[in-house]
């Protein structure tokens, strides 16, 4: 199969096709059409021809290429997403039926990849520290709206009581990021800890206070917990369930991701749980979850 635009315009079109964001595609073309032209100075015309150690050459020459615009050499992250972008043409060939070559590179990790996952295990753990007291519940609750439903950490701090929808089994989220709106399902575990938390610890805080407040998650001082309150109480939990690690809110959106793609669960379908605008933002979690 030669290298040409009509290749280049079929992997454009299968990038839109998945969903991907419109700056990925572009960069991911133009990086093809670069490799294209270093294997064309080789004397590789096809498809067939390219061999695993052409392509490490090709990172090689990377790694050595001036930078025309800025002098010096590539950046770590430039180079990353050449190769990034050369695995996603990879998989299209694969995918789509053609003639295809493998890229066994391991590239620096970028800070995108760089997630703390928590096995099943410790999830457990993290839940069997949360006793039955008003702070235990509501340490639940901050994690079954995190873990349970996958939350940003703005999404969860700026939650009402009146986002859950406890007879629809969803969740509201009215500001995610972008200013996208999404309704997140509950499962019944997380539903059942929600509700303990709201009708009983939250009741007493307010109570206690003699006043009330719209927002879902309260500290004692009957105020709104802020994203450094509830990343502080994580790592009391973190620290009660003796888990080695360092885990903020962020790393228990990453656990759900991967456990739901290790489940079985499709990437479209974790995609629109996270509330991702793109299939880019969730493909990093099938590398984490085969990694786990």
């Amino acid at each position: 199969m030669e290298l040409n635009t009509v290749l280049t315009g079929s992997f454009e079109k299968w990038l839109k096709t998945l969903g991907y964001a419109q700056s990925t595609v572009y960069l991911s073309v133009k990086c093809v059409r670069d490799f294209f032209f270093y294997l064309k100075s080789s004397q590789i015309t096809t498809i067939e021809q390219v061999q695993a150690e052409r392509i490490n050459g090709y990172y090689r020459y990377l790694q050595t290429r001036d930078n025309k615009r800025q002098g010096g050499g590539l950046s770590q992250n430039y180079i990353t997403g050449n190769i990034n972008a050369i695995k996603r043409f990879s998989r299209y060939l694969q995918q789509t039926g053609k003639p295809f070559f493998e890229v066994t590179i391991q590239t620096k990790p970028d800070r995108e990849t760089q997630k703390t996952i928590l096995t099943r295990e410790e999830i457990k753990a993290f839940y069997k520290v949360c006793d039955n007291s008003i702070i235990g519940l509501r340490d639940r609750a901050i994690l079954s709206i995190f873990y349970g439903c996958g939350l940003r950490r703005s999404e969860g701090a700026n939650l009402d009581v009146a986002d859950l929808l406890f007879k629809k089994k969803l969740l509201f989220v009215r500001e995610g990021k972008g200013y996208r709106e999404r309704y997140v399902p509950m499962s019944g575990a997380v539903r059942t800890d929600l509700e303990n938390y709201i009708y009983q610890a939250r009741e007493q805080i307010q109570r206690s206070a003699g006043t009330k407040n719209e927002a879902l998650f309260l500290s004692m001082q009957v105020k709104r917990m802020c994203g450094s309150a509830l990343i502080s109480r994580i790592q009391r939990i973190t620290s009660a369930a003796q888990i080695n690690k360092t885990i903020g809110l962020h790393s228990l959106r990453h656990s759900i991701a991967t456990h739901l793609l290790q489940s079985g669960m499709t990437l479209e379908e974790v995609s629109r749980f996270l509330g991702h605008s793109s299939l880019e933002s969730t493909q990093i979690y099938t590398h984490l979850a085969n990694e786990c």
